[in-house]
Parts: structure tokens; sequence; C-alpha cells
């Protein structure tokens, strides 16, 4: 591909989002292999797999944050970038490239010392029991250790596809996920290290990631590049950067949040069980979530250079070719669990209790992900725009105004199965959150592309 992303703004949109969304959805959904092949070999360790999963499950929130900061920087700065390849200055898009990737290094070795010192009290206050907590500890001991190749991997890895890099992009992320399949089986049953072993196989494999996206970004093939001296941290250049990434940090950290709610509270009313059928939901919603998440980074470039370029006639049929893409995937989804629910626990355990648990649960919890890809839809588009005030009010209105409530509200409302109605409080919640999103969408799109349309002169309204 060569430097002019002149074909941003040129190419056929639905040719243009295939070609770049195809690759991102394949990304997500390899990277989320990382920790769901994880889960599926340590579900299946002979007469310690249902707890070891359990422990592993409890470890989530801490790496759920950890994604979560690599997202409030490459998520911040990628669409900021785009716009500014937009606008045809790469050397202002260069110095976000390079202010970015400072702070990433510097976030990696603040939590890489926090998870190392605190990692068991933290396990423990997230639900963690006297049977499960050396499972979690022991994994997440490791885990840590891989904390910068996890941030530089994910955050400098939407600088790549950013600049229309989509293919390399996955290649990224697919490089990583192959090496964990093959080591996992290696470490976990060949050198018995169980858990201890997921981990090991899961930080060698990002560090090849980690090592595949710095050289690219410091080689010749890409447009934009790391340089030394736009290694540092200038206020005016990061500031922006992280108030774009807020929204999506708030989005990702905050299922951090909500996994410690879920997990103390199904801890309480359905006690191991209950919180080891949350460790396979949660799982089972990355495979909404992701596929969406890699369908709003593909639409990205278009959406954010085509803004910074004024051409919003563009930018309007992206959006609409989003919405119609994300809603056609979480309609299929909603259908394979509604008929499917045991397909989904058994891919995780083999434990007969757990899967007949897990079955009715899963059907409860993802009752409402057939409407979940207007949110996502939304929720991204509003990030391409720079629209930051926008994007971290959907993340917080669904979860910490409805989600976080409803979840010790539910069993205090339904009597009979309390850890059934802790699983309601995740469709309840998506279901209004959707309906606020997308009348705060409805008002505010149209606003800020008439806005920058003035601005720009009128070019392809």
């Amino acid at each position: 591909m060569n430097e002019d992303k002149e074909f941003l703004g040129k190419e056929p949109i639905g040719k243009l989002l295939l070609r770049l969304a195809l690759p991102t959805v394949a990304a997500q959904l390899i990277n989320m292999l990382y920790n769901i092949v994880d889960r599926i070999y340590i579900g299946h360790i002979p007469e310690i797999g249902a707890k070891a999963l359990t422990g592993v499950g409890v470890c989530m929130p801490l790496i759920l944050i950890v994604s979560a900061f690599a997202a409030l920087v490459g998520y911040g700065g990628a669409p900021r970038a785009s716009i500014a390849m937009g606008r045809k200055d790469n050397e202002a898009a260069e110095k976000i490239l390079g202010n970015c990737f400072t702070v990433q290094i510097l976030i990696s070795v603040i939590l890489t010392v926090v998870l190392l010192i605190w990692n068991r009290d933290f396990l423990m206050a997230f639900g963690a029991s006297e049977n499960t907590i050396e499972y979690g500890v022991r994994y997440m001991s490791i885990y840590a250790l891989g904390t910068l190749f996890v941030e530089v991997t994910l955050g400098m890895n939407s600088f790549i596809t950013a600049q229309g890099f989509a293919k390399t992009g996955m290649l990224s992320v697919l490089i990583g996920a192959v090496a964990n399949i093959i080591l996992d089986p290696i470490f976990i049953f060949g050198f018995d290290m169980d858990v201890q072993g997921a981990a090991l196989a899961t930080i060698l494999s990002q560090a090849m990631s980690c090592i595949w996206v710095v050289w690219f970004l410091c080689g010749k093939k890409t447009t934009l590049k790391i340089r030394r001296k736009n290694i540092g941290i200038t206020p005016k250049v990061v500031l922006p950067c992280l108030a774009l990434g807020v929204s999506v940090f708030v989005m990702q950290a905050s299922e951090s949040v909500i996994s410690v709610c879920f997990n103390s509270s199904l801890q309480k009313y359905g006690g191991d069980i209950a919180v080891g059928a949350m460790t396979i939901l949660t799982s089972v919603m990355q495979f909404a979530m992701l596929p969406l998440q890699g369908l709003g980074q593909g639409a990205q470039p278009i959406i954010s250079y085509n803004y910074g370029a004024g051409n919003m006639k563009r930018v309007r049929r992206t959006f609409r070719l989003l919405l119609q893409s994300s809603l056609a995937y979480s309609t299929v989804l909603w259908l394979l669990i509604l008929l499917f629910p045991q397909g989904f626990a058994a891919m995780f355990t083999s434990d007969p209790e757990l899967m007949i648990f897990t079955r009715t649960a899963l059907r409860i919890y993802m009752a409402a992900c057939v409407i979940f890809g207007i949110q996502i839809a939304c929720q991204m588009t509003f990030n391409a725009l720079g629209n930051a005030v926008e994007s971290i009010t959907v993340a917080v209105v669904r979860k910490f105004v409805l989600l976080i409530p409803l979840i010790y509200l539910m069993p205090m409302l339904l009597k009979g199965d309390q850890a059934k109605a802790v699983y309601m409080a995740e469709p309840i919640a998506d279901v209004i959150a959707v309906m606020f999103t997308a009348c705060l969408f409805f008002f505010r799109f149209k606003k800020t592309l008439e806005k920058e349309n003035a601005e720009s002169g009128g070019k392809g309204n």
C-alpha cells in the first residue's frame, strides 16, 4: 500500500469498509483467542478444571484494566492521527504517534509494579474464594510480567489500522494468537504447569506480537513512523488524545468494575458455580463485543479521514453501512445463543453441573445482545468524529448509571432465584442504554457534521 491515503476518500464505501473491516474483525476475533483459549484449556484440566477456571476468571477484572489502558491511548490517539492525515498534516499525526508510544510505555511500567505487589489483595476483593484464590494468584503473577507487551501490542496496533493497513493489523495479533494456541497445551499439559503455563504462554505470545508492531511502525512500509524526535510527552499533543480515549477506556475499564460487582453478588447468591458460570458468560460476551468493535475500527479510518477532509456525504454513508453490518452480526449471534447455549458452555467446561447452570444463565445474560449493534456503531462513530464528551456519556450511562445499580437491585426485587436475577441486570441495562444512545446520536451526529461542513467550506455535503 502506498503512502497516498486518498483512497479513504475515493474508493466505494462498501468495498472500502469490507477491505478494512474484515481484517479488523478477524484481528479482534484472533485477539479474543488469547484469553478464551487459556480458559478452554484450563477448564479441561483433569480434576482441578472447574476451580482453576473460576480462579482465572476472577483475574479478568485486572486483565480488562490492562487492556483498557491500551485502549485509552490507542483508541484516543489513532482517530486524532487519522483526522490529521485527512487534513494532509502527517507531521502532526507522527507527533501523536510518538507521544502515545511514550505514554503507553510509562503506563505499562506503573501497571506492572501495581499488579506484582497487590494482585492477591485485588483478587480477594474481586470475588475469589479460599478454594480458588491460589489459581488466580499463580496466573496473575506471571501475566503481570508481560504487561508491557500487552499494552504496546494493543495500543500501537490501533495506529497501524488507522492508516489503512488493516491486514497488517490483523497479522499483528495473528502472530501472537497462533503462538498462544501452540504454547498453551505444551506448558499446561506437557510441562504440567496448569494455570502458570497458560499465563506464560500468553505473555510469550504477546511479546512476539509486540516486536512485530514496533518493527512495522519503525520500518519503511508504514506512512506514520515512530521517530526519535517525537518520543516524549507534550501535553498539547497527548491530552486531546487521552480525552478522546477516555470513552473507550471507561467502556473497557467499567467491564472490570462490573465483573467485580457481578462476582461479589454471585458469590453471595450462588457460590463458586455462579462465579464460574460468569467466567463463561464473559467469554461469550466477547464474541459479541470484539467483532462489533472490529467493525467500528474498520470504519474509523474512513469516517475520521473524510470528516477531516470535509466530505460529510461519505461520513453518513459509512455510518449507515456500519450500523447495518453491526445489527446483522448481533442478530445472528443472538439467535445462535438462544438456540445452542449448551454448545457455548461446552467449549469452556466438561463439568456437568457447571454446564447445566451456564446454559440457563447464558440465555438470560445475552437476551438483549440482538440490539447491541446499535450501541457499538453509535459509540464508535462518536469516537471516530472526535466527539469525546458524547462517547464518554454513553459509556458511563450504560455501565455506571444503569448496570451496576441493577446488579444489586434485581436480586432484591426478584426473591426466587436470586443468582439468575443478578444475570438479568445485563439485558435490562442494554435495552435502556441502546434507547438513550440512539436518541443522543440522532441529535448530535447531524450537528457535528453541519459544524465541520461549515468550517471546511461545504465540501461533500
